[in-house]
């Protein structure tokens, strides 16, 4: 890209936007034969203001049309790329709301159609497919934010919780391929749309999302914190239901305030707010999918788990999985569950120093959903780590994903 004219480099993004000639020239108030020429070269432009204008049309950073295009990676599943990264930025620092206040909107979305996108991008999560996620995440931002700018009425709260679960799907699979802070950024508009789309539920499972962003930049005490508050004010008890949705926000609010603890080297908080989700979970009375979260006395014993490799106890992470997950409960969970706790057990293992074991936890999670273990920056520390201690060379199956991961010596 950085090799291309900068008409090719507009016609290219042009292409991606799957915008006609003439429907560019429309939004850009210039004529089909103006957009045809700069394509082709046979027109310059050398202003900077229309550079701009047209960078905002094509939601791309001014950058990339000046051919500071940063070279995309090529891993085995093209996780996410430095142009992605950029098309989600920008899409994230829109303001259609604040537009659409001084002026109209365009013709939003039908709710009926971002309903079926936005489950389909939790559905994708869930299953792990980060990759084809981060591709349709720019244009699924781009539609619920032109939604929640354009619908009123009855439906203005509908359209606000759907934007706060598009922005809470950009921050859950950011933090996993380590864009932290624009992970953080979505995770806190979410918390900003809940409350317009008038949701408690909805502004705690917002929460659970600003906290993990937090942890992952450092901030694992003021994460803590806001988990423990905001549960303490959602619990069920006093004014508050005792309804399946609010167990599972309650109770997963706990479980990430406990990975905060688990973080800080604080132990007994781990225990205490571990138990408090355990007892959650056997209110609810199984494991369930409520607001997206998977919760239920499965993933109880999961961060139970994953809470003991924060606190380097990778033996007590063994023992949780095998006293307490028994196999068909853990097979009914999704696939990003589950290779999630086999990565979690790959640390433990690697923290006893059996990496055979680590190796094989590694392989089980990329046959599960291979972008949990290729693409998260946690399992390529483990790789190494299990690549530099093995004795001679690794055995083929490890070798082979090694190279897939683009991870060496």
């Amino acid at each position: 890209m950085d090799e291309l004219p900068i008409g090719r480099r507009v016609a290219y993004w042009r292409g991606r936007r799957k915008m006609s000639q003439q429907v560019f020239a429309d939004r850009l108030g210039k004529s089909k034969s103006w957009v045809d020429k700069v394509e082709r070269g046979v027109r310059r432009l050398d202003k900077f203001s229309v550079l701009y204008e047209i960078a905002d049309i094509l939601q791309v950073d001014v950058q990339l049309l000046l051919g500071k295009d940063p070279e995309r990676r090529t891993d085995a599943l093209n996780c996410i790329d430095q142009v992605e990264v950029q098309e989600i930025r920008a899409a994230l620092e829109r303001y259609d709301s604040m537009s659409a206040y001084f002026a109209a909107a365009p013709y939003p979305p039908p709710l009926t159609d971002m309903r079926k996108a936005v489950n389909h991008a939790w559905l994708t999560y869930q299953y792990g497919r980060y990759g084809m996620l981060t591709r349709a995440l720019p244009k699924l931002l781009r539609d619920a934010q032109a939604a929640d700018a354009g619908h009123g009425g009855d439906d203005a709260r509908e359209a606000a919780h759907l934007l706060g679960q598009v922005y809470q799907i950009a921050s859950s699979v950011l933090r996993k391929l380590g864009e932290c802070e624009l992970a953080w950024l979505a995770a806190d508009r979410s918390m900003a749309v809940a409350q317009r789309a008038d949701d408690p539920l909805l502004a705690g499972i917002a929460t659970t999302r600003v906290c993990n962003a937090m942890v992952a930049m450092g901030r694992a005490r003021p994460a803590l914190e806001l988990n423990v508050n905001i549960a303490n004010r959602l619990g069920p008890g006093g004014l508050n239901d005792s309804s399946p949705e609010r167990l599972s926000v309650y109770g997963l609010l706990l479980l990430q305030g406990a990975m905060a603890a688990a973080r800080l080297g604080d132990s007994a908080t781990v225990d205490d707010l571990i138990n408090g989700a355990q007892e959650a979970a056997t209110l609810l009375g199984g494991d369930f999918n409520h607001y997206w979260t998977s919760f239920g006395p499965t993933n109880v014993e999961l961060h139970r788990a994953a809470a003991a490799v924060e606190l380097g106890d990778g033996g007590r992470a063994v023992e949780v999985h095998h006293r307490s997950l028994p196999e068909p409960a853990f097979n009914a969970l999704l696939p990003e569950r589950r290779a999630h706790h086999l990565l979690d057990l790959a640390r433990g293992y690697a923290q006893l120093g059996d990496v055979a074991n680590a190796g094989e936890m590694l392989l089980r999670g990329d046959r599960l959903a291979p972008s949990e273990i290729r693409c998260r920056p946690i399992a390529h520390e483990v790789m190494s780590d299990v690549l530099r201690r093995t004795r001679g060379a690794p055995p083929p199956p490890i070798a082979e994903l090694a190279e897939h991961m683009g991870v060496g010596v």
